[in-house]
């Protein structure tokens, strides 16, 4: 039991395991986990929701090397994100900045959220209305009574 344990565990992190593939590391510990870092901020292109640090597309594979040739030339994360985001775009990153061109990527999902309680709002008071009746006027009451056939009071 305990090895299926165990083979389980290795499967779920062979699972979530990062595409960095071994020969792409760089041998300083302190320059990779920077690599990593600005592998994680930036979105592969090719799999849209993906970074590059967790794609295994061929593209993900070629902005992790360019990444760590740009650190080894001595750019900070900053300029090596700039730098990215000058050659594939603001699509690249993960995040996108708060900019006027994404004011909707941001302010959309709450704008959605409030449209959807306002529709659900107005869904349940018009429903609640059309369930409610009037009383009957008098003139409504007293057509019923002219068309109710009269009582017979000797059965």
């Amino acid at each position: 039991m305990k090895f299926f344990f165990s083979l389980a565990v290795a499967i779920c992190f062979s699972v979530i395991a990062l595409a960095v593939e071994p020969n792409e590391m760089l041998q300083d510990p302190i320059l990779e986990a920077r690599a990593r870092v600005v592998s994680q901020l930036l979105r592969c292109v090719q799999c849209q929701n993906e970074s590059i640090d967790e794609s295994s597309a061929q593209i993900a594979r070629d902005m992790r090397i360019l990444v760590r040739q740009r650190i080894m030339s001595g750019d900070s994360n900053e300029e090596i994100i700039e730098y990215m985001v000058s050659r594939y775009g603001d699509y690249v990153l993960l995040r996108p900045r708060f900019q006027t061109n994404t004011l909707i990527l941001w302010f959309g999902p709450f704008i959605i959220l409030i449209l959807g309680c306002f529709v659900v709002a107005r869904r349940l008071s018009s429903s609640s209305n059309a369930n409610t009746v009037a009383p009957l006027s008098n003139d409504e009451r007293a057509a019923i009574g002219n068309a109710l056939p009269p009582k017979d009071k000797a059965q």
